[in-house]
């Protein structure tokens, strides 16, 4: 073991006293007892093959070993587990497993367990599924043995949901299978058929090509097409005519007038072009498919973003794993290096680092100090952090952010309603030029007559027209997830597109939020320490920004609370009556900008504020202006403070002490002058103008209310998102014209071609899943990320 610098088992550095386990005739090396053991144990157990088998380090094993006994309550097991037939079924998260060496560890070690039937580690999606008899060993005992081998698993979030995702996936991949493999064998024997140019085949031959050819093609239509027969039933139950109706039409016609020209001994057959049409739209139905659950991603993985234990701290610093609902406000939860957060709290002892990715799209670790909320969704980092729990379940931010995500996701855009509309009426003419032509060519030539129409009816399938607006729509959301922007009503990308103004508030916007107390100075005698805590006890619950100046002052207890937007708070504290805020508001006098603290119209101190620019404000201006976007900032501050920001970033319209009232009525003005105006605010008094605003985006700081009344919400502090949101709904406007522009061109060019007669049926039906293909990989292009670029018009 000389010159030996890492663990045989995890790789990590061994430290100065090691320990060493015999393995393959060697001393090896192991940094840990933990290590140590599991290499011994796979040792023991004849599975040292790992070693040779494996492509990079294990996992470092935890020298503690770790308590599932959690995992056996009946309550955790219905949620994730399955029944089965003298059993259970569960589906876990394995951290550490990263080769098909490990799912191979995995699956030779579980199956060593007494009462586990069957295991299945996937080394691709970390999941590993195990089916163990109740009777003869409990769940926490397999997931020990997991543990002990470096792999830490976790419960699989929404499993059934999972598993009827899978269910889906796979049955559409099955079909596209024996699509693809009917359509390869029917276009064979349809060669032979069409290669007979002179007609010199003889009648039986033809005939068993033809039989042979419909028995492989049946499937084909009615396994692989049935996505298709089910739309069309479905639209004719609901009295509408959609593009399955169309799709479903032509693909029948086509297989039941072969089936007719076989019986009869006619001279065509189109089995092949009923296939080719299944097997390509299918295809691009699949990679469809694909392009939303990509883009979806983002969004899937906020909502499984919070884990289903948490480990409880009692009074005597004892740990209980418990599920989420056993949590409660007020208890104390210890989060281990690599674990999620189960619930919103405080901080305590010591700093921690989160990372807040999911929630706020920053890629780096946030560090947060003993008093800092930390949010349900981010994952501890470095250091196991206690936290103290604050909101529980559905009242978290993120079940917060998921909410308002569902919501937005159940809706439809215009513009998508718009496409629906005009394919549907597109389909309707369709069947009307289909009769037409068939009329037509029934007195030119009668045997082409039928080929002719299936072509016109295949060719001109409005599935691009279908698929232009959905798929460019579905895939911007999911680009807007990723950099940190949920978007929460249906329309508000494509206004976005064409906003000209971007109108900021300023504290919590284009500032931190966080203002500080710059001088405090008190009149007649009064103290200082009795000042700051009679104007955070007025603060506390007010909802006002000022609140976090004042945080560090001993509270009082406030009574009869009452907040004049824009102007101050009020109430009664030990049976007198304070006012805080502006100097007309609080006794009477002047404003100067100040905050003045007042009881029965005398000034009793006044302080001074001061709240720090946002780091990234100046650069996203900049951008801003280079997007051809003109800036305004309205605030209720005082105007030295609105003004020396405004000065600061170069905004040139500042208006300052601004009522909701008058942000409001300065928004309508804008646009009744023909501006698109989007707002951008975080606070409770800024919700009347988020909802009056042509777009409006809050920060994801701010309050619920401002959350609730904006079209989009920014899921961290950055400012660079707003930007970025406005180039990406730009980008997305671009594609779906491109989009449009290419189906209805297609349309309009080869529908008078099929109605020519110059476009055979499996050349119609390649040319429309070609249009549909083209459109879907269009739009998948805005999830590469562009730079800002100030070249589009609005």
């Amino acid at each position: 073991m000389e010159n030996v610098a890492a663990c045989y088992h995890c790789g990590e550095a061994l430290p100065t006293a090691f320990q060493s386990v015999m393995l393959d005739g060697a001393e090896r090396a192991m940094c840990c007892s933990g290590c140590a053991g599991a290499a011994a144990w796979i040792r023991d157990a004849g599975l040292d093959d790992y070693y040779r088998l494996r492509q990079r380090g294990g996992s470092r094993v935890a020298t503690e070993a770790t308590d599932f006994s959690a995992w056996d309550r009946d309550d955790i097991q219905a949620q994730h587990a399955r029944e089965l037939d003298g059993g259970r079924e569960i589906t876990v998260v394995v951290e550490g497993m990263h080769c098909a060496a490990c799912a191979w560890l995995i699956d030779r070690a579980l199956h060593r367990e007494p009462g586990v039937r069957e295991v299945q580690a996937n080394a691709i999606t970390g999941r590993v599924i195990v089916r163990w008899d109740t009777a003869k060993t409990r769940l926490s005992i397999i997931l020990a043995r997991l543990s002990a081998l470096g792999y830490t698993p976790h419960l699989a979030p929404d499993e059934a949901l999972e598993r009827a995702r899978r269910h889906e996936r796979n049955t559409l991949l099955i079909r596209l299978g024996v699509a693809g493999l009917g359509t390869l064998q029917a276009m064979m024997f349809a060669e032979a058929l069409y290669l007979d140019f002179d007609n010199q085949m003889p009648v039986a031959t033809r005939d068993f090509f033809r039989w042979i050819t419909f028995a492989v093609s049946a499937p084909v239509v009615f396994y692989s097409g049935w996505p298709f027969l089910a739309g069309m039933a479905r639209e004719l139950r609901q009295h509408r005519f959609g593009m399955d109706t169309l799709v479903a039409t032509s693909v029948l016609l086509a297989y039941f007038a072969s089936l007719i020209e076989t019986i009869r001994g006619g001279p065509h057959v189109w089995f092949d072009a009923a296939v080719m049409f299944v097997l390509l739209l299918l295809s691009a139905r699949v990679i469809e498919r694909l392009a939303r659950q990509r883009a979806n991603a983002g969004v899937d993985a906020l909502a499984r973003a919070r884990p289903a234990l948490a480990w409880r701290v009692g009074e005597h610093d004892e740990r209980t794993q418990v599920p989420l609902a056993s949590l409660l406000v007020g208890d104390t939860v210890i989060v281990g290096a690599g674990e999620a957060l189960a619930a919103d709290g405080v901080l305590l002892n010591a700093p921690a680092q989160f990372d807040e990715a999911l929630l706020t799209g920053e890629p780096l670790p946030r560090t947060h100090a003993p008093g800092d909320t930390v949010y349900a969704g981010s994952v501890c980092r470095g250091v196991p952090a206690r936290v103290r729990v604050q909101r529980t379940g559905q009242d978290t931010r993120l079940s917060h952010l998921v909410r308002l995500v569902e919501q937005a996701q159940a809706q439809r855009p215009r513009l998508a309603r718009l496409a629906d509309a005009i394919a549907g009426r597109f389909v309707v003419a369709l069947f009307g030029a289909a009769a037409i032509t068939a009329l037509v060519w029934w007195q030119l030539a009668p045997e082409r007559a039928f080929e002719v129409t299936l072509a016109v009816l295949v060719v001109s399938c409005p599935c691009a027209l279908s698929l232009a607006i959905p798929a460019a729509l579905s895939t911007a959301q999911g680009a807007l997830a990723r950099i940190g922007v949920l978007s929460l009503q249906a329309d508000a990308l494509e206004t976005l597109a064409h906003a000209d103004t971007v109108v900021f508030d300023k504290t919590g916007t284009l500032s931190c939020g966080k203002p500080q107390i710059k001088t405090t100075q008190t009149f007649d005698g009064f103290d200082t320490a009795q000042a700051l805590a009679i104007a955070a006890a007025l603060e506390r619950d007010a909802g006002h920004p000022l609140a976090h100046a004042f945080r560090s002052a001993s509270a009082l207890s406030a009574q009869q609370v009452q907040v004049q937007a824009g102007a101050g708070v009020s109430g009664a504290v030990d049976g007198v009556t304070y006012r805080l805020g502006r100097a007309d508001f609080s006794h009477g006098g002047h404003d100067d900008g100040r905050i003045w603290l007042a009881s029965n119209g005398r000034a009793i101190a006044q302080f001074t504020l001061f709240d720090a620019t946002r780091n990234d404000a100046a650069a996203v201006l900049a951008q801003l202006r280079h997007l051809n976007l003109r800036c305004e900032l309205l605030s209720g501050d005082a105007e030295p403070a609105v003004n020396a920001l405004a000065d600061e970033l170069g905004i040139p319209i500042a208006h300052a002490r601004q009522s909701p009232e008058d942000k409001l009525a300065h928004l309508k003005a804008l646009q009744a002058q023909g501006h698109v105006v989007a707002m951008v605010g975080d606070g409770i008094n800024d919700a009347p103008v988020l909802a009056g605003a042509n777009v409006s985006l809050a920060m994801g700081g701010g309050a619920p209310l401002a959350h609730r009344s904006a079209d989009m919400v920014l899921t961290g502090d950055s400012l660079r998102r707003i930007p970025e949101a406005i180039a990406l709904a730009r980008r997305t406007r671009r594609i779906v014209r491109q989009n449009l522009a290419w189906a209805l061109g297609y349309n309009a060019i080869a529908l008078p071609l099929a109605a020519l007669g110059w476009v055979t049926p499996w050349l119609a039906a390649l040319g429309m899943a070609g249009s549909s293909l083209l459109v879907t990989l269009n739009a998948l292009r805005l999830t590469r990320p562009s730079p800002l670029t100030a070249s589009e018009p609005r």
